[in-house]
């Protein structure tokens, strides 16, 4: 058998992009998911912006380089998991290939993502783009919630291993709850959550502008989001929590260290109740978003409740998180407990309407944390992309060029692997 270079890895978020080669533990490389372009001020110009070839076309930064560039308009063509914006993306993969991963596109299969309830037709616009452009000889789309699902079985015994749960994939710009069986989404019964990272920065930054005096309005945001990250845990009980604070700040407020950017002059706030209130929207949405009450763990229920019958104990069995807005210390722990608070009910209530007659067997609940939560989707692909089969599941640019684009409407599902 010939030795084939490493597939490259490609996870492509509403915030963030993770690239890096099979095989590895990490992404090499995890950046903003925006690119920046020069902007021309004419109308007229602008419209002829996408039609100009040569040294101009090459004129753009992406990922942190992007940020803030001035006078470049700063683009984000991902949002809530999907590709809004394809010109872009096929820049966007030009330098994420050349620039970042050195790579030649020719001689890598590449595995890529697709969010939940993914288009046929944004399937076909990436095979364009990668067989078209980069001319690369193998492509594979895979689900991120089954590569989410493969990541957990760094916490399981081989006998364990299975495509059968439900994630609960948290990121920045969305949050996704996925039932999977067998390796096949149950498209029908996924549920979106508004609630995000992006979501419990934006209230940590109104609660430290309602108390707190000495932030630099320009920063406000990035200092929020450096407490949500630093400092943000879950709490078993809110009011608790609040008593314990008042009982004793000394022990649980932080002090939080910043430079003001402009003066040079160093700041510091008190970090308090925003520590366990930011996380807390997961639990009671209502604190940030009024058209939205509902929980994690009855959205949960709710999804799992409206699967097959036959698949229900098995998704109550592995609830597996993924995402960056999923580490928050206990977060598994709490969504454990409500859940199981909620079942527990469901099975009471059946029992005191049959009077005692039907006694329903205890329903496992098992949610699953792991080490690479953070980057469970990338590390999952990594996983699969590292395998033999993948290259046969892999579509190949000979079937491409025979069959065109639609082949890869359909992606085979991996079989499990030990």
């Amino acid at each position: 058998m010939s030795l084939q270079p490493s597939p490259c890895v490609i996870d492509c978020g509403t915030g963030y992009t993770k690239i890096g080669y099979a095989g590895n533990t990490a992404p090499q490389f995890i950046m903003p998911s925006c690119i920046a372009i020069k902007e021309s001020a004419s109308i007229g110009e602008q419209a002829q912006r996408r039609l100009v070839r040569g040294v101009d076309d090459l004129d753009f930064y992406i990922g942190d380089e992007a940020v803030d560039k001035p006078n470049y308009a700063t683009k984000w063509p991902i949002r809530h998991g999907m590709v809004e914006d394809w010109d872009l993306m096929e820049k966007f993969m030009e330098q994420v290939i050349f620039k970042y991963l050195r790579a030649e596109p020719e001689d890598h299969s590449f595995l890529m993502t697709e969010p939940p309830l993914n288009t046929p037709e944004n399937r076909e616009y990436l095979a364009e783009i990668m067989f078209e452009t980069f001319n690369i000889p193998g492509l594979y789309i895979a689900v991120q919630a089954v590569l989410a699902l493969a990541a957990s079985w760094t916490s399981r015994q081989v006998g364990q291993r299975t495509l059968t749960g439900i994630v609960i994939d948290s990121g920045d710009g969305v949050t996704h709850t996925i039932p999977v069986a067998e390796g096949f989404v149950i498209g029908s019964c996924i549920k979106q959550i508004p609630i995000a990272g992006r979501d419990i920065t934006f209230f940590i930054q109104q609660l430290l502008r309602d108390r707190e005096l000495g932030i630099p309005p320009e920063q406000s945001l990035e200092t929020a989001k450096a407490v949500k990250e630093r400092y943000g845990y879950i709490c078993p009980d809110i009011v608790k929590e609040f008593t314990k604070y008042d009982c004793d700040p000394g022990k649980w407020i932080k002090q939080f260290h910043g430079v003001n950017a402009v003066s040079q002059t160093p700041f510091h706030i008190d970090v308090g109740y925003e520590r366990f209130l930011g996380p807390e929207i997961f639990f009671h949405p209502e604190f940030a978003n009024p058209d939205f009450m509902q929980p994690i763990s009855d959205v949960v229920d709710e999804v799992i409740q409206s699967c097959p019958i036959d698949v229900r104990r098995p998704l109550y069995k592995n609830i597996v998180l993924s995402g960056g807005s999923t580490m928050f210390r206990d977060f598994g722990r709490r969504l454990q407990r409500d859940l199981k608070r909620v079942v527990d009910a469901r099975l009471r209530l059946s029992e005191e309407l049959s009077g005692g007659r039907i006694k329903p067997k205890p329903m496992e609940i098992q949610v699953v944390t792991h080490h690479m939560q953070r980057y469970a989707v990338w590390f999952g692909g990594s996983m699969l992309a590292s395998t033999p089969e993948f290259f046969q599941a892999c579509h190949s640019k000979k079937d491409y060029d025979e069959i065109g684009p639609s082949i890869c409407r359909h992606n085979p599902v991996f079989g499990i692997m030990s």
